[in-house]
């Protein structure tokens, strides 16, 4: 397993994979068993993994209770990240919901008592309220950093001009806690991320954390012949095959599977991982395993690489349409360049 710093704005080292564990739990109805748990997460950390992403929904916080087990003999090798904005309950009150002040403060206390530390090395604001100004969420972080209870923070799922104007806040109050990195769904199947959130964190120097990189079990080709999985045990997938783009990746991958003689799941995790190699920013996929079968088809895909011609075809396959104003931009580009007879210089931007 490969290491690298999350982003430019900090020196906290990840390793290349998370280990998501959001099946660690029983209390959504499907998941792992503790036991269960405790087998993947020591795989994956003899694997090399010191990456941990929970939330304080997960498994109505039980994740988070299942990890202070597991992390009690050497807390400080992992880097441990977690979430709050949709409480920590099936029917969570209004108070404990969204990312007030309030509420971010209270959740943090309890999802630290249930972790059994006394702080995160990353937290995660895991969804847009729509209500609370980012200049609360900001100075929350802030003060939460001073406090030691956190050491960074970052935005999950959340629009690329809204994270942009929470950095952009933080640098012009001279805040020291800055946000250092954003969360959001991206694989093979689900590239719209391409459009403005990564070029955002490029621009910002943040680092991304990728979740669903099987696109919730589409890529492994498994739902053309069965629904199990996540369609049988929670009842809903995060990607379906309902577009002919989908399905030409989908094809793509199994093709290139068969060529190899791996799994599909492997193919579209070396893409990922290639993917995060190619990229200007610093890319971490988060891999989600509900059972130990399915970590180390995880895990093989780091012993799996990609020739050029499988890597471009696969990148291709999936190429998602940026549409307005990139389109538009990008033929304008191309006729200044026609009309000055040549290229010219892109800045890159500085930190």
């Amino acid at each position: 397993m490969r290491y690298t710093t999350f982003g430019r704005r900090t020196g906290l080292r990840v390793s290349e994979f998370a280990l998501g564990t959001a099946n660690f739990g029983t209390n959504w109805g499907a998941g792992a068993e503790f036991e269960d748990s405790r087998a993947m997460f020591d795989t994956f950390a003899e694997a090399g993994g010191t990456f941990i992403d929970t939330a304080d929904i997960y498994q109505f916080g039980q994740s988070e209770t299942y990890l202070a087990d597991l992390i009690s003999t050497d807390r400080e090798h992992f880097v441990l990240a977690s979430k709050f904005t949709q409480g920590d309950t099936a029917q969570p009150h209004v108070s404990k919901t969204g990312n007030s002040r309030k509420v971010m403060v209270q959740a943090l206390e309890r999802s630290l008592r249930r972790l059994g530390t006394d702080y995160l090395d990353l937290y995660w604001v895991h969804w847009p309220d729509f209500v609370t100004p980012v200049e609360e969420i900001v100075e929350t972080v802030d003060d939460l950093v001073r406090a030691g209870k956190i050491l960074h923070a970052g935005f999950s799922n959340f629009p690329a001009w809204r994270t942009a104007h929470a950095a952009t806040l933080a640098d012009e109050r001279g805040i020291s806690a800055r946000i250092v990195g954003v969360q959001t769904e991206y694989s093979l199947v689900e590239r719209t991320a391409d459009r403005e959130i990564m070029p955002m964190a490029e621009a910002f120097g943040l680092g991304v954390a990728l979740y669903s990189p099987l696109g919730g079990g589409l890529l492994t080709g498994k739902y053309r012949t069965s629904d199990e999985g996540r369609l049988t045990t929670l009842g809903s997938v995060i990607q379906r095959e309902d577009t002919t783009q989908k399905s030409a990746v989908v094809d793509a991958v199994l093709a290139v599977a068969g060529e190899i003689g791996v799994s599909p799941a492997q193919v579209a995790m070396s893409w990922q991982r290639e993917h995060a190699r190619r990229c200007a920013t610093v890319v971490v996929p988060i891999i989600g395993p509900r059972t130990s079968a399915q970590l180390d088809d995880y895990l093989a895909a780091l012993d799996v690489p990609l020739e050029d011609e499988q890597y471009t075809r696969l990148t291709t396959a999936s190429d998602p349409a940026l549409g307005t104003p990139h389109d538009a931009a990008a033929r304008s580009a191309d006729a200044v360049r026609g009309r000055i007879g040549g290229d010219f210089l892109v800045n890159t931007p500085v930190a």
